[in-house]
C-alpha cells in the first residue's frame, strides 16, 4: 500500500470520525443551554459537559488533520488553493475550540458557590455572553469557514478529476449553502437545532459522507482529467 493510499484511508476515516463525533457531542449536550437558569444549573449536569467537550475536540482535531494530510497531494494540482483549504480548516478549528471552552468556562462558573447568591442581572448578563461566545465560536468558525474551506476543498477536486466530478459539484453546491446558513446566524436568524433553516447544511453533511467512502472505498483517481480553467 503507498503513502497515497494510506492517505485516502486516513482522511476518509477522520471525515467520519469528525462528523460522527460533533453529531455525538450536540446529543449528549442536549437543551442544557436552552433551560432558563442554565449558569445556575450547569454543575449539576457535569459530566454530560465533559463528555461534550471531549467529543467536540475530537471532531475538532478530526477535521484539521484531514486538511493537514490532503495538502501533499491538492498541493499537486493548486498549491495555492491547498495552503488556503488547512489555512480555512485551522481558522474553523480555533474558533471550534474557543466555542468548546466556553463551555468549560460556563460549567466553572457555574461550580462557584457565588452564582447562586449573585443578583438576577449580573447572572443574566454573564449568562447571555458566555453562550454568546459559545454560539458566535461556532456559527463563525463551523459554518462560514468550514463552508470556505468545503468550497476550496471541492474547486481542487473540481478542477483535477481526482473524484467524479459529480461528487465535487454537489461539495461546492452545499458548501456555498452552509455558508448561507453561517450568514443567516450572522444576519440575526434563528439557526438553533431544529430550525428549518438547518436543511441548508445537510446536503454537504450528507456529501463529506459519500467522499469519506469514496476515499475509503476507491480513492482517488490515479490518472485524473484536470479541467482546463485558462
Amino acid at each position: 500500500m503507498d503513502a497515497d493510499r494510506r492517505t485516502e484511508l486516513t482522511v476518509g476515516t477522520l471525515f467520519i470520525t469528525a462528523t460522527v463525533a460533533s453529531i455525538l457531542g450536540s446529543v449528549v449536550l442536549g437543551s442544557v443551554l436552552d433551560e432558563p437558569d442554565y449558569l445556575i444549573n450547569l454543575a449539576a449536569h457535569e459530566s454530560r459537559v465533559i463528555w461534550a467537550v471531549l467529543l467536540f475536540l475530537v471532531a475538532a482535531s478530526s477535521a484539521f488533520a484531514t486538511a493537514f494530510l490532503l495538502f501533499p497531494i491538492l498541493r499537486r494540482h493548486a498549491e495555492g488553493l491547498a495552503a488556503g483549504y488547512v489555512g480555512f480548516r485551522a481558522f474553523e478549528n480555533v474558533l471550534y475550540v474557543v466555542g468548546t471552552v466556553g463551555l468549560l468556562i460556563m460549567l466553572t462558573v457555574s461550580q462557584n458557590e457565588g452564582v447562586g447568591t449573585a443578583g438576577a442581572p449580573d447572572v443574566l448578563i454573564l449568562g447571555t455572553t458566555l453562550v454568546a461566545l459559545h454560539d458566535w465560536s461556532v456559527s463563525i468558525g463551523t459554518l462560514i469557514f468550514a463552508g470556505l474551506g468545503s468550497m476550496t476543498l471541492n474547486y481542487v477536486l473540481y478542477r483535477s478529476g481526482l473524484v467524479p466530478r459529480w461528487l465535487s459539484v454537489w461539495g461546492l453546491i452545499g458548501a456555498a449553502l452552509m455558508f448561507v446558513y453561517g450568514l443567516c446566524g450572522i444576519f440575526g436568524l434563528d439557526t438553533d437545532l431544529g430550525s428549518p433553516l438547518m436543511a441548508l447544511a445537510m446536503p454537504i453533511a450528507v456529501e463529506e459522507m459519500v467522499f469519506a467512502v469514496w476515499l475509503i472505498a476507491r480513492g482517488f483517481d490515479r490518472h485524473p482529467t484536470r479541467l482546463d480553467t485558462t
